[in-house]
């Protein structure tokens, strides 16, 4: 269980320097980490610092279809978690 929380931190402190650098890229007019992309990265586990970048960074807010995306990957993952922890031993 230690080596998956610790799997989610890497990948949500992955996730959140993306979505900065996104930001940066966005304001500066330089080329951007593509949409795709940072919906990978939620989906490997980085949906956690895709949440907080969002509020953080006040990026990809306002594009409802990104936002819907982030949020049913983070639905997602959180029935698996629910799905794996209900289960009868």
């Amino acid at each position: 269980m230690t080596t998956i929380l610790a799997a989610y931190a890497a990948m949500s402190v992955a996730t959140f320097i993306a979505y900065g650098v996104d930001k940066s890229s966005a304001r500066g007019g330089r080329r951007r980490i593509p949409e795709q992309t940072l919906h990978l990265l939620a989906l490997l586990g980085g949906w956690p610092g895709a949440l907080a970048a969002m509020g953080v960074f006040r990026h990809k807010r306002r594009k409802t279809s990104f936002v819907v995306v982030v949020w049913l990957i983070a639905l997602l993952h959180a029935t698996g978690w629910l799905w794996t922890l209900m289960r009868p031993m």
